[in-house]
């Protein structure tokens, strides 16, 4: 029985309310309420056929499409628990979550079905558990059309409570392997609820998913208009096409989408005769998240779209969204991420010792949400170390200016955003570090006018050793995802690394180094 406070319920709710509406699309098709959760509800039967049952993970890895909205449905239907992957990790990355989460079936589309071919024999997915679709679907795995078409019709009902687990979504830490962040189907709602009513949205809002749909942030906005029966567009372009987005949001006649800065920068920096061919005006409002933005930036999105007003989040996988900067306030609280969302709790900073910094100071970001994450699958450790009491903190820190605006000022992990994807040091310094030339390195963020930061590293080679800035980047191609890999390498004495103490490398005197090199160059 799907639960109303399910994706699963509120798609069959529309389907029985609005049956004809446009529920989804991409390029290729659309569904109605009523298609979509019949396709669902039959892919959600043919998947028990397997013999999966409630509770168990399904890895899916594609590229964005229409089949991600039929399958997060599908899996709240079964009450199974949805495992998305970014499809820019390679094998040995995917391996190692698949394993982790013990996920029981693979969902891939065809083009991505050599990143999951080579683990099989390692894994212990049921029986017909890998799944692709997709016109290039491989004779030894099953076809996901076929699964839908030949669901069985016989089975009872599984029964789906709020509070059961609906994904485990895999962010990196600081230890380098990534961690599964248990979300529940209730978590879910409520950020779309939250959503829904600090941004006005209603069920005539038409959406735009630009955002990768295993990216929390797509899973979140994408929820948020299946509850309120509003309708879901797809970006399914394998890659950024500024002028194509613009196109589909004029042809869409789309209110609402959420870019990162990058985005912004490329569509805006088009061409003027370019830019002036789409109408626009449609969109009412607009997200800009995962990185600052510039004050010109925000200029030019205002000035392009007359009719949007600009949001700013805050947020993490883990806590939902935790800040939002409002229309308003865009220019008066310029680099501020604003202010707690509604129905969530007061913001704390608090200092090593757990104690509340003065305002003006910078403290460890802890944030009480109602639809917190409920922990690290099979990491207790680290749950522990993210909460204090019912506050949960993702290691970033910030400061809290005398009108109560959150400032973020540093990221405890040294996380890199680039191109609005986080990227963690500790993990491409153990891919560098593995390299017998290299000694030592140190892997940090420097700015970048496109990307917002690229991916840098410094290098420390053994003795005698002669490695190259191409041959490591080359060392990096097949052992980690593209937007990891660092685009430039600088080469350093061993003597002149900056270090504590006790030997560890001090990355925020490096970056300032680095910095100060790129500016003199």
């Amino acid at each position: 029985m799907n639960h109303l406070l399910t994706i699963a319920g509120a798609v069959a709710a529309h389907a029985r309310l609005t049956p004809s509406k446009l529920g989804v699309r991409d390029s290729r098709r659309s569904l109605t309420f009523a298609q979509w959760h019949e396709r669902s509800h039959r892919l959600a039967a043919g998947l028990r056929g397997l013999g999966l049952v409630k509770g168990d993970r399904v890895a899916l890895l594609a590229y964005n499409c229409i089949e991600w909205m039929e399958i997060y449905v599908a899996l709240a239907d079964a009450g199974l628990v949805a495992v998305p992957l970014n499809f820019r990790l390679m094998s040995p990355e995917i391996g190692y979550i698949a394993k982790h989460c013990e996920a029981r079936a693979f969902i891939v589309q065809d083009e991505l079905v050599d990143r999951v071919e080579p683990l099989r024999a390692e894994l212990d997915a049921a029986e017909g558990g890998y799944i692709a679709f997709g016109e290039g679907v491989p004779e030894n795995w099953a076809r996901y059309e076929t699964l839908i078409a030949d669901a069985p019709s016989n089975l009872l009902p599984v029964e789906v409570f709020p509070g059961d687990m609906s994904a485990l979504m895999y962010t990196s830490g600081t230890t380098g392997r990534p961690k599964g962040a248990i979300r529940s189907h209730e978590g879910s709602t409520l950020i779309a609820m939250a959503t829904a009513l600090e941004m006005g949205f209603t069920r005539e809002d038409t959406a735009l998913m630009v955002m990768p749909m295993c990216h929390a942030n797509s899973l979140y906005f994408s929820h948020t208009f299946a509850h309120l029966g509003a309708t879901c567009v797809i970006d399914d372009r394998k890659s950024f096409d500024p002028e194509a987005l613009l196109a589909t949001l004029a042809s869409e006649r789309v209110t609402f989408t959420s870019l990162v800065p990058t985005h912004y920068i490329m569509m805006l920096g088009l061409p003027e005769t370019v830019k002036s061919k789409y109408d626009v005006s449609a969109v009412e409002k607009l997200m800009i998240s995962s990185a600052p933005a510039r004050r010109e930036t925000k200029l030019a999105i205002m000035e392009y779209f007359r009719n949007g007003k600009l949001h700013e989040l805050y947020g993490s996988t883990e806590a939902g969204w935790v800040t939002l900067l409002r229309p308003e306030q865009q220019f008066e609280r310029l680099g501020s991420v604003g202010r707690e969302w509604a129905g969530s709790g007061p913001i704390r900073l608090l200092d090593a010792e757990g104690r509340e910094v003065p305002d003006g100071d910078v403290g460890e970001l802890f944030s009480r949400t109602p639809y917190v994450f409920d922990g690290y699958w099979k990491n207790p450790e680290k749950t522990a170390e993210a909460f204090r009491g019912e506050w949960c903190s993702v290691g970033d820190m910030a400061r809290r200016d005398a009108h109560g605006f959150i400032h973020l000022v540093d990221r405890k992990s040294n996380m890199i955003i680039s191109g609005g994807e986080n990227v963690y040091p500790s993990e491409v310094e153990a891919v560098i570090g593995a390299h017998p030339g290299v000694k030592d390195v140190a892997v940090l963020g420097i700015p970048h006018d496109k990307w917002g930061e690229a991916v840098h590293a410094v290098v420390v080679l053994h003795e005698g050793a002669d490695a190259t800035e191409s041959e490591l980047i080359e060392w990096c191609r097949s052992r980690m995802a593209g937007y990891k890999r660092p685009q430039s390498i600088h080469f350093m004495d061993d003597a002149d690394m900056p270090r504590t103490a006790t030997g560890k490398i001090l990355h925020r005197v490096l970056r300032d180094q680095m910095s100060l090199k790129s500016a003199s160059a």
